[in-house]
């Protein structure tokens, strides 16, 4: 340790040595001395500067195609070709000025060396430049938000009617799965209701929850509109679905949603990949604590038909946990005991 704090120690003294050095050339040159300034170094770091911008832009151009697949999953949702369409749109006007604007940046400082037989020519302003890289980058970007706000203004409107909900609430470190059951209709939470039994704090005295019931994957129709109601526990939270093109953050005391149609099966898309272990996935996007990277759950798309036998054989949570309406009221209780005698 004292080897490594005496070596920091060394490099920072040579360090401070060289800057006083710099600063008395500095100085002599301002006195107006007619001492060379320039040195062989000069060109070598111009050079350099091609060098880099040569070695950083292959690497760049390689490492996006070799990764392609991992950043551009295949696509899966309807919504998802608009999402689609929109970031290869942004990519290619933000990616063309990138690769412009580094090139210049790079290749001045070699074109614009120091050099004794040249001399900087004054340029003061320009006002129509000015106009131009104002009002062209204005337009573009305008363009690009509007387009961005018509694609975020049709997932996050109201959800068909005919929309399979699903509620995902986010808490330290899983994701809770509830659904209304063959209502439809989720039933109220309170986040005071929650106990280990009650995980996502569902209220029971509205007989709208009575049906409920959770489930360890996300079970969805192919072909047909789901509403994904998301709410978080204790911390934000982020649900992303890759595949789905799906992205929405959960935040604690403000309820959001997404709705889609996903126009894949599990099996489709395994198929697809040549992959039999495939599965679409949500996953947690918001660093949400030590437990962050066990946030998972799988999504099964089947067929429709497929998807309302699966609903069918589910069994309310006051049906695996009767103890969960024990305590509710006389007109509540009759409508929950005549529910579990429907599962026996």
């Amino acid at each position: 340790m004292y080897g490594f704090l005496i070596a920091v120690g060394v490099l920072l003294l040579l360090s401070i040595i060289w800057m006083v050095y710099r600063i008395q050339t500095l100085v002599s040159v301002v006195k107006g001395s007619d001492k060379k300034v320039a040195s062989g170094s000069n060109k070598v770091n111009a050079i350099m500067f091609l060098l880099f911008l040569i070695g950083g832009g292959g690497l760049m151009f390689w490492y996006s195609i070799k990764e392609f697949d991992n950043y551009n999953p295949p696509l899966a949702s309807e919504h998802g070709a608009v999402t689609d369409q929109l970031f290869w749109i942004t990519m290619a006007v933000t990616g063309f000025i990138f690769i412009v604007t580094h090139i210049l940046l790079f290749w001045f400082p070699y074109k614009y060396r120091y050099q004794e037989n040249k001399q900087a020519a004054f340029y003061p302003d320009n006002n129509k430049l000015e106009v131009i890289w104002t009002v062209v980058p204005a337009i573009v970007l305008a363009l690009l938000v509007i387009g961005g706000w018509r694609a975020w203004s049709d997932i996050t409107k109201p959800a068909p009617e005919n929309a399979h909900i699903v509620e995902l609430m986010g808490y330290q470190f899983a994701w809770e799965v509830r659904y209304p059951g063959v209502d439809n209709v989720l039933g109220a939470n309170d986040f005071r209701l929650t106990t280990a039994s009650n995980v996502s704090g569902v209220d029971f005295t509205d007989k709208n929850a009575l049906d409920d019931f959770s489930s360890p994957v996300v079970v969805i129709p192919k072909g047909e509109p789901v509403l994904f109601r998301i709410r978080a526990r204790d911390v934000l939270h982020s649900v992303f679905a890759p595949h789905m093109r799906l992205k929405m953050d959960a935040v604690p005391g403000m309820p959001t949603k997404f709705w889609f149609v996903a126009n894949k099966t599990t099996e489709e898309m395994r198929a697809e990949l040549n992959d039999p272990e495939f599965e679409f996935e949500i996953a947690c996007t918001e660093i949400c604590g030590r437990g962050h990277f066990s946030m998972k759950r799988v999504i099964n798309v089947v067929e429709p038909a497929e998807y309302r036998k699966w609903l069918a054989e589910q069994r309310p949570y006051i049906v695996i946990n009767p103890a969960l309406v024990e305590n509710l009221p006389a007109d509540v209780k009759e409508l929950a005991d005549i529910t579990i005698s429907e599962y026996k």
